[in-house]
C-alpha cells in the first residue's frame, strides 16, 4: 500500500546548503554557470566541483543553455547533500507566457530525475520566487500541487522538504500543506 503524499512532506524554515538530504535543487539560471539567491549560495557552499560538472554539462549537452522546465543533476560536491539537481525557472512576465506550466515542469523533472537515482529525500527552494519574480503564493500552490501528484504515483523520493527562508514563505506553504 503506497505512503500517503502528505505524510512524506516537510517545511523547513532555514539554509537549504545545510540539509542533510539526499539532493537539493537549485533554482539556476539556464547557463548554469552560477549566480545569486540560491543559486550562488549553492555554488559557494558546495565548492567549485559543482561549477566544473556544470560546465561540462554545457559543453556537451547544453551548449545554449538549460531549457526552462528542464532539470539536470550534478555532484554535491561538500554539501550535505550527494547531488545537486539543477532546474532553470520561468522569469515571471505576469503570467501570460506559460510561466505556471514551466514551473510545474521544473518540479516534475527534478522529481524524476530523483525517482530515477532512488533518493530517499530532496529539498526543494522557492523555485524562481527571489529575483525571477514570480509571486510566492502562486509558486507554493504549484510546487504543493506537483509534488503531491507526483509522491502519490511513485516510491520515491520518500520525503520532500520545502525549504524557506523567511517568515512570509513559511506561512504561505504553511496554508498550502493544511
Amino acid at each position: 500500500m503506497p505512503i500517503p503524499p502528505d505524510s512524506r512532506l516537510r517545511l523547513v524554515q532555514g539554509d537549504i546548503t545545510s540539509r542533510p538530504v539526499t539532493a537539493i535543487v537549485n533554482a539556476a539560471n539556464s547557463s548554469l554557470l552560477g549566480g545569486g539567491g540560491v543559486d550562488g549560495a549553492i555554488h559557494r557552499a558546495g565548492g567549485p566541483q559543482i561549477l566544473e560538472e556544470c560546465r561540462h554539462l554545457r559543453e556537451r549537452l547544453y551548449p545554449l543553455g538549460l531549457p526552462t522546465g528542464k532539470a539536470v543533476a550534478t555532484t554535491g560536491g561538500k554539501l550535505p547533500a550527494k547531488v545537486v539537481i539543477h532546474t532553470a525557472g520561468p522569469v515571471w512576465h505576469g503570467g501570460h507566457q506559460h510561466e505556471a506550466e514551466e514551473l510545474a515542469s521544473c518540479y516534475q523533472s527534478c522529481l524524476k530525475i530523483a525517482a530515477g537515482r532512488q533518493s530517499e529525500s530532496v529539498a526543494f527552494p522557492g523555485i524562481s520566487t527571489g529575483i525571477y519574480g514570480y509571486p510566492k503564493k502562486e509558486a507554493a500552490a504549484i510546487a504543493v500541487r506537483e509534488v503531491r501528484q507526483f509522491l502519490s504515483e511513485n516510491e520515491f523520493p520518500q520525503v520532500v522538504e520545502f525549504v524557506v527562508f523567511d517568515d512570509e514563505s513559511r506561512r504561505i506553504y504553511e496554508r498550502e500543506l493544511a
